[in-house]
Parts: structure tokens; sequence; C-alpha cells
């Protein structure tokens, strides 16, 4: 196994780590906006006003990206469990 082949297999994996994140991330990201948002409108400064309504985004997107999320990671497993010939070879 050389070192470019290592290189490869950890970059790809980082690289599979923030396509399958990124969802879940925008998802928090954009409803704490709003959520900020309307708290500055409001005036409401309450700090835990933001977290059940992350967590609902969150798992409506996971629910909603979930089976892309599972389809891109068992096409990456499976592409990497068949290099493992020519990886040792």
């Amino acid at each position: 196994m050389t070192p470019t082949a290592v290189i490869d297999i950890g970059r790809g994996a980082v690289e599979l780590t923030l396509l399958i994140s990124a969802p879940l991330f925008l998802a928090a990201l954009v409803t704490g906006l709003v959520i900020s948002v309307f708290q500055a409108a409001t005036q409401i400064n309450e700090s835990t006003l933001s977290f059940v309504p992350k967590l609902v985004a969150i798992f409506v997107t996971l629910i909603l990206a979930g089976p892309w999320m599972i389809t891109l990671m068992t096409d990456y497993m499976r592409r990497l469990y068949e290099s493992i010939p020519g990886i040792i070879g």
C-alpha cells in the first residue's frame, strides 16, 4: 500500500463526510438564522428557544435526505471493498 493510496482513501472519506453532513448543517444554520431574526424582532432573549426548532429541522432533513446519504455511504464502502485487491497487491 503506497502513501498515495492512503492519501486518496483519506481524502475520499473526508469529502464523503463533508458531503453527507452538509444538508444537516445547512438545515441547522437556516433554522438558527430564522429563529435569531425572530428573537431580534420580538426582543425575546431566550437561548433555549432555538434548540427545539433546530432539532426538528435536522430530524426532518435526515428523513428527507437519509436515503441519499445511505446510498452515498454504501457506494463508497462498496468501492473501497472492491479496491482492496488492487491496493494490497
